[in-house]
């Protein structure tokens, strides 16, 4: 199954599905501070504080459109490549870490069905420690034209909520957004047996537009 054909054009940026228990609060407050500002000197002090924490809530739960890139795997977050491990069955683990200033909401890497959507609970210490391989989680299985394809989304030291956008038995078209993690964190793809890594450490990436593995 292709990408989709039918992105909407790059540039476009909305909120991000799941952002309203941590943005509403901030938004409002700025709101009702700048409104009694005029009135109150408790409240144009608390105006400028507040109005700056909405607009670092505004930008840092941002989802831009995408054109979604050609490609058989596709890097499913926004990020620097961490790390890339070959693994014991043959896989290739890549790692993206994601700063609080990356865009948080996660892609499909391929297009296919969502065979498992697994929440296994865990710490939340920063996702470059080496340590968040026990961090909450949420683990996801697609079968694709490749086979199973897992891709892991990794709780940080801030990000403590992941917020899945579609449950098991959906079928996603690659790139289509999956789900969220709030503030820094980091996603994990297994690349099957077989499939070389186009990317490096230290390289940044794109979720919908860097291609993770080489023809």
């Amino acid at each position: 199954m292709p990408h989709s054909q039918t992105s909407a054009p790059s540039g476009r940026v909305r909120i991000a599905r799941g952002a309203s228990p941590w943005l509403l609060p901030t938004v409002a407050t700025a709101a009702i501070s700048l409104a009694r500002a005029g009135r109150s000197r408790r409240a144009a002090a608390l105006a400028v504080p507040a109005t700056a924490l909405a607009a670092g809530m505004l930008w840092f739960f941002r989802d831009p459109e995408r054109e979604i890139a050609p490609g058989r795997v596709i890097s499913p977050a926004d990020g620097v490549v961490q790390s890339i491990m070959p693994w014991k069955d043959g896989r290739t683990r890549v790692a993206i870490f994601m700063s609080p200033l990356n865009v948080h909401v996660n892609r499909a890497p391929l297009a296919g069905t969502v065979t498992s959507v697994e929440h296994v609970p865990g710490g939340f210490v920063p996702a470059f420690n080496k340590e968040s391989e026990n961090n909450e989680r949420v683990v996801w299985h697609f079968d694709t034209e490749l086979g199973d394809i897992e891709m892991i989304q990794i709780a940080g030291a801030v990000a403590r909520r992941i917020v899945p956008y579609v449950p098991q038995g959906t079928k996603v078209e690659q790139g289509e957004r999956i789900g969220l993690i709030r503030f820094g964190s980091r996603v994990d793809i297994y690349l099957p047996e077989g499939v070389d890594v186009a990317v490096e450490v230290g390289q940044t990436t794109t979720a919908g537009v860097t291609r993770i593995d080489r023809s």
